[in-house]
């Protein structure tokens, strides 16, 4: 064993997990004079006030397993017995540690769930002193450069915003010094704006809105495409940094963040703020409101359904918020069900008024995200091959879980198992229609009185063991 030391070494610290957080991990124990963040390998280097205080640390996390922001992380005495100024160094060079104090800021932003724009930005930082330029790019995850007119604003800038959230539970700004001396900026727009120059353009003449980042783009590594103006007031409730004007569209910010591990499923912005969704190409012989239900409830809660008679293969479904409606478009898009590949898009009805002919969910014990939450958002995935059915009764065999779901497919492969003491499945079709199939015709169905509820599982075959 290393010997105990007041230096703890700490591994699969993730480019998410800050400064702060890692003081938050062991604060009880005792002060934390030096803490070195080792970025490039994913780890740190933290120093205790003393050995008594780092052996507490340990024997305390010998039986539980520290963990932050849903990423697991390991404590163990480091071989150094104290952070000397020439290791801190070495770290900096390789670039693990901040620059020197400069007046441009370069800003990392961990746990994107909303748009962010050259105005939230300023909003942000301009409390601290006058903001002269910013440039968002893309590089490693979302970032930002921010230049101040004098190092002193941007030096209290850093220390009052590091670590802290933009909006409540996402968005979590990670700030370091740059080493540049001067932005360039060449066009005032949602990306790039210089406030000391507010005559330049919007966009380079001649050239598409989308690809309009110009040479700034080149110069920072911005990629084109993906973002729009989104109005502040669609956005999640801010934290405390002035934004209080922002209203939440989404129920639970910090379940999305700790499912999908801050960073939203591709394609998904996580900025729309409409919460009907329009279907076609419907098989209207085979579709009725419940499977639809069946369907889209993996997405989010269902408030209402309504059948176009008029069109009887296009229906609405209302969900409860834009996140889950936006999760339902983008997942289920171009899937195949009754033989027909459906047609999902947003409608221009905010939404599903009270009829006779709609029927509403709102009330729906069977609506999968009234707890769960998180979990829930983690089985969200297009259709698969694969089912997974739970809640099962104690005594069901695997005969009885087939017998009740081969009439939608071929059943390629099957496996009972128990979990937490409750009897589950795994059953793989054929293909992803027939699995879609089974899934909207047998969820919440019952065998021996037991309510049944089937998911989309991920996993790609089904082991032997």
């Amino acid at each position: 064993m290393t010997e105990a030391s007041k230096v703890l070494h700490i591994r699969n610290v993730g480019a998410e997990i800050s400064e702060n957080d890692l003081l938050q991990l062991v604060q009880r124990f005792g002060t934390v004079t030096k803490l070195v963040m080792l970025r490039a390998k994913n780890q740190a280097l933290m120093q205790m006030h003393d050995i008594p205080s780092a052996i507490s640390v340990l024997d305390h996390y010998s039986t539980v397993q520290p963990s932050i922001r849903g990423r697991n992380v390991y404590i163990q005495f480091s071989s150094h017995q104290e952070l000397t100024t020439e290791q801190s160094g070495q770290a900096r060079r390789n670039g693990d540690q901040d620059s020197q104090p400069n007046r441009i800021l370069l800003v990392t932003i961990h746990h994107l769930l909303y748009p962010i724009t050259v105005e939230v930005l300023h909003q942000v930082f301009s409390p601290h002193g006058f903001v002269e330029k910013i440039v968002i790019f893309q590089k490693s995850g979302l970032q930002a450069f921010v230049q101040y007119s004098s190092r002193q604003n941007a030096v209290q800038a850093r220390n009052t915003l590091q670590g802290r959230n933009i909006y409540d539970g996402c968005c979590q700004l990670d700030i370091q010094f740059s080493n540049l001396t001067e932005l360039q900026v060449n066009y005032n727009n949602e990306r790039t704006r210089d406030f000391t120059n507010p005559s330049l353009p919007s966009e380079q003449k001649h050239r598409l809105p989308a690809q309009s980042f110009g040479e700034a783009g080149g110069m920072y590594g911005i990629q084109p495409g993906g973002s729009r103006t989104v109005s502040l007031h669609h956005m999640v409730g801010a934290h405390s940094m002035g934004l209080n004007s922002i209203q939440m569209p989404v129920a639970n910010a910090s379940a999305i963040m700790e499912a999908f591990g801050g960073v939203l499923p591709r394609g998904v912005m996580g900025n729309n703020d409409r919460c009907t969704v329009l279907v076609a190409n419907l098989n209207p012989e085979k579709i009725d409101e419940d499977k639809l239900f069946n369907l889209f409830s993996i997405y989010g809660n269902i408030l209402r359904i309504k059948l176009l008679r008029n069109k009887p293969d296009h229906a609405l479904i209302q969900m409860a918020d834009g996140l889950q409606a936006e999760l339902a478009v983008n997942f289920l898009k171009g899937a195949l069900l009754f033989g027909k590949r459906l047609e999902v898009n947003f409608s221009k009805h905010p939404q599903i008024h009270p009829s006779s002919d709609s029927i509403d969910y709102s009330g729906s014990k069977l609506n999968r995200f009234n707890r769960n939450m998180a979990k829930n958002y983690r089985y969200c995935c297009s259709p698969t091959k694969m089912i997974h059915v739970s809640s099962l009764p104690a005594d069901v065999t695997e005969d009885d879980v087939i017998s009740h779901l081969e009439e939608h497919g071929n059943i390629i492969n099957s496996k009972l198992f128990e979990a937490n003491g409750k009897k589950q499945a795994l059953i793989l079709f054929e293909n992803e229609e027939q699995a879609t199939e089974a899934l909207v015709c047998k969820h919440a169905t019952t065998i021996d009185g037991s309510t049944i509820r089937l998911s989309f599982s991920q996993l790609q075959s089904i082991s032997a063991s």
